[in-house]
């Protein structure tokens, strides 16, 4: 194995490109030896690599001899640049331990401070620094956090302790604290850990540092570790590196002082310091918010009116020190730094930098602010913004200054965040959004018979299901905000109330739900709109400009097709017709159409749907205007639309003439076990073929009617859905022209068309040679093409998926990312033996995977011409999409 401990500092200079390597030593292993390297004061230090971490893991948690070794020589070259021996009694050397994945994982593992002290080493700490309080407090601040961090003992024990011992002296903070204090204190402490232990605090220092090393690898493997891993899509083989690195004080008094900066404002990309600082304190005491920090400049004091002065007026000299680093330090890295600092004695040293957290705003605005500037080109700038970041920008958001009553949290299925009446049932939510109310669709579960309640609300809450629920599907495609899964919800129907946890609330009370984060509130939470100009259009003009890929919608409203528009969509990219035929005033024609005992009947049914739907698509077609269009015939399992409950049969029965007996006789033989793979898509247009002649001549009539109106001929691509052979495309592709035909031979016009279809199904991509024959587009439905793939349903996948991406089965929900190595698979062999057969055949996604960044980067891969997401998804692909060709 190649070496695994590196040094930085004391005049180190690396010829390894593995030592600055953030692969290898970390991400702040790698800074600390490049600022080291460009002439920063970085206190002496060493790394061990992520490498290191992995086989200690896989190992079982041991450290081979040669690590020993390496450790042992690098501590040395720390020894020599301070001057100061590890262990020494009379003049010791302390080290800090500190965790540094590759990237930045903020509160996985707490640092280790002042690691080296013991019953001995602390005299020596006080005879040389001249301060007794200063050694004791430090003394007293490793036993805690190494009790903490290394022992596993709960830190709040000794925070009693010290509770106890301020309130018996009458003292307000910390600092008060003398040195006889801070002695008694850390005799108090080493009595806790003997307690709670059964054995000593360890007093060898080679024990000490041992131990920390161990817990910083231990704590990759930590659950709250791997919570975060899981939810910002970082791999579990990466491993952490260690930091050890010589300590410097900030708690040396009042010219000693700590603090953490960002050299532009985080949450909005402000060119300006940004950042905390405390006077006689250590690191921990900032972020842990053990006392008030300041603010680190005079202008940010001022415009807060706090009081307590900056740290450019307390300490000027060290402020203008620290201020030619922020900016030497963004020019180097070309990004935005979080830093950490630390004055001791007047004395400036550099503790840490890394590229900066910071919002979406905020990123939009440091990436066009920094174009400008001439510190990076727009192919930098388009890549480090985070396309899904962009989320908080789409939609609305809480006023993080309103008050908020947190009822309880569940999955935060669709972001954004809205206000309104409980409504318990969809009919009641669209009549009372008709009459102007703002209200919030609350079910136990929703199905496609609630689209018009869920389209008429501002928002949906769901007892139960996941982030790939139906709610939250549909709720995404719509831009709703949805919290789905809230397990501490009941609903009760009958007497029209809900509960969570211990309070009740009736129908009409307002509720507010953040899509964002899973809470839920009661009372009305004021929100912020979206603003998408400015810097966001500035940064999609450039990704426009660097992507390939086309970027299409998945709409099938004109409400819906206008937003995408705005957004920048290029076109419709699926179009689900069954969506259009949940109206309230068409669901009864519908199951007229259904439970129809011959053709004659299904006919007399679908001549009130042509007029229906040849609106619906004059109406898309206008607001596409030219721009093509892709329609999926319809494509839902039957028992979507049958009546439920003898209400609906009676009221369907007197709407059409036919007694309840005969309808529940017929809705029987209709019944299927497995709906999602029974009597659907193209098997309801083979076996029903006026159907599809009725949505195809509403599409071409519509057609010809807009280009007669406009002058702008529309683009339809009529999709036939769920073909498994080339001989169902066939029969179908023939009705679909011979449609065309009459309809063009009656209007006097033609209109240019497509057909082709939607791959969701194994076989089909595995025919794909074949089925291009026919079909001149493919669109692969990700959605169901994942179901039929793994065998797994979308609806029911939520009970059981989770535990599959913890133990690393699947990387990722493969609903929410495309599986890659499975269905992926099947994606690249259809586009290829499609391509072989028709080499100019338009190929596309609209699954929901056509708004994932590492799906779209899959389809890049690939050569597809087009993804197509959800209107408020649009900008997220067009991003993503700019990224994915530049990479």
């Amino acid at each position: 194995m190649s070496r695994q401990v590196y040094t930085f500092g004391g005049g180190v200079k690396h010829d390894d490109p593995r030592a600055k390597d953030k692969v290898i030593t970390g991400g702040k292993g790698a800074n600390l030896a490049e600022m080291a390297e460009i002439g920063l004061p970085v206190p002496p230090g060493f790394t061990i690599t992520t490498e290191q971490c992995v086989a200690y893991l896989a190992d079982g948690g041991d450290f081979s001899d040669a690590l020993r070794a390496e450790v042992a020589q690098a501590l040395t070259h720390i020894e020599a640049a301070v001057g100061k021996k590890f262990g020494d009694p009379a003049d010791p050397l302390l080290v800090s331990v500190r965790s540094g994945a590759r990237v930045s994982m903020p509160g996985m593992m707490d640092t280790v401070l002042n690691l080296g002290l013991n019953d001995e080493t602390v005299q020596g700490l006080a005879a040389t620094s001249g301060d007794e309080r200063f050694a004791w407090d430090s003394y007293r601040r490793f036993i805690q956090m190494y009790s903490d961090v290394v022992l596993g003992l709960d830190h709040d024990v000794f925070e009693e302790a010290l509770e106890i011992a301020k309130e018996d002296n009458g003292y307000l903070n910390d600092v008060e604290l003398t040195a006889d204090d801070w002695r008694k204190i850390v005799g108090q402490y080493a009595e806790i850990v003997a307690k709670e232990l059964g054995r000593p605090f360890p007093q060898d220092p080679a024990e000490q540092m041992w131990g920390a090393i161990r817990a910083v690898f231990d704590s990759w493997d930590s659950d709250r570790a791997k919570v975060y891993r899981r939810l910002n899509d970082i791999p579990g083989d990466w491993g952490t590196a260690v930091n050890v690195q010589a300590m410097v004080f900030g708690n040396m008094g009042d010219t000693s002082a700590t603090g953490v900066a960002f050299t532009r404002d985080p949450a909005t990309g402000e060119k300006a310091y940004y950042g905390e600082w405390l006077v006689n304190a250590q690191g921990e005491d900032v972020v842990a918010g053990i006392r008030t920090p300041q603010y680190l400049t005079k202008f940010a004091r001022e415009r807060a009116g706090a009081k307590p002065l900056s740290m450019e007026e307390a300490m000027p000299e060290a402020f203008a020190e620290l201020a030619a680093v922020f900016d030497l330090l963004e020019k180097h890295y070309r990004d935005m730094q979080d830093i950490e600092f630390t004055v001791e004695r007047n004395k400036l040293w550099m503790l840490q930098t890394r590229s900066g957290k910071r919002t979406a705003k905020a990123a939009l605005k440091m990436a066009v602010d920094m174009v400008e500037e001439g510190l990076i080109d727009e192919k930098t700038a388009i890549r480090r913004v985070d396309p899904m970041a962009l989320d908080q920008l789409l939609h609305p958001t809480l006023d993080p200054k309103a008050p908020r009553d947190i009822l309880g949290k569940g999955l935060p299925a669709s972001p954004g965040a809205a206000s309104g009446a409980i409504v318990l049932d969809a009919d009641t939510a669209e009549k009372r959004a008709e009459l102007g109310e703002a209200v919030i669709l609350v079910r136990v579960e929703t199905s496609p018979e609630d689209i018009h309640g869920m389209h008429a609300a501002k928002g949906i809450l769901t007892a139960r299901g996941g982030m790939t629920s139906h709610a939250a599907v549909v709720a995404r495609g719509m831009g709703r905000p949805c919290v789905s899964g809230a397990s501490g919800l009941s609903i009760d129907i009958k007497t029209r109330t809900l509960k969570m946890g211990k309070r009740e609330f009736k129908e009409g009370d307002i509720i507010t739900i953040d899509g964002a984060s899973g809470d839920i509130m009661a009372g009305e939470v004021p929100t912020i709109e979206p603003e998408l100009a400015g810097d966001f259009a500035t940064l999609m003009v450039w990704a426009d400009a660097h992507r390939r890929m086309k970027v299409r919608t998945n709409a099938e409203t004109p409400a819906d097709c206008r937003m995408a528009r705005q957004f920048g969509a290029e076109g419709i990219g699926l179009c689900r017709t069954e969506h259009m035929f949940f109206d309230a005033g068409r669901i009864s024609a519908v199951r007229q159409m259904i439970l129809a005992e011959d053709e004659g009947g299904r006919r007399a049914a679908l001549e009130k749907l042509l007029p229906e739907q040849r609106a619906d698509f004059h109406e898309i077609f206008t607001v596409m205007a030219g721009l093509p269009v892709t329609i999926r015939l319809l494509d839902p399992p039957l028992h979507e639309f049958l009546p439920h409950g003898d209400a609906e049969f009676a009221e369907l029965s007197d709407t059409i003439g036919i007694g309840v007996d005969t309808l529940k006789r017929r809705a029987d033989e209709l019944h299927e076990m497995n709906p999602m793979l029974g009597h659907r898509g193209c098997r309801l247009g083979i076996t029903f073929p006026e159907i599809y002649q009725m949505q195809a001549r509403a599409i071409f009539e519509a057609a010809c009617d807009v280009a007669a109106a406009s002058g702008e001929a529309p683009l339809p691509e009529v999709m036939i859905p769920l073909v498994a052979t080339k001989k169902e495309l066939a029969i179908l592709k023939k009705l679909v022209d011979d449609t065309a035909a009459t309809v063009f031979a009656e209007k006097g016009r033609t209109v240019e068309y497509m057909v082709g279809t939607m791959i969701e199904l194994p076989r089909a991509a595995l025919m794909a040679g074949e089925i291009a024959e026919e079909a001149v587009f493919f669109s692969f439905g990700t959605n169901d093409l994942t179901q039929t793939t793994l065998g797994v349903s979308r609806d029911d996948a939520a009970k059981f998926l989770s535990p599959y991406v913890e133990k690393g089965i699947y990387p990722r929900d493969p609903f929410v990312s495309l599986d890659v190595e499975g269905v992926g698979q099947l994606v690249q062999l259809g586009s290829e033996r499609g391509r072989a057969t028709r080499p100019d055949l338009k190929l596309g996604i609209c699954g929901e995977h056509g708004g994932d960044p590492a799906s779209i980067a899959f389809c890049e891969k690939t050569g597809l011409d087009y993804v197509s997401a959800s209107p408020y998804r649009v900008p997220i692909a067009r991003l993503a999409a700019a990224q994915a060709a530049l990479t």
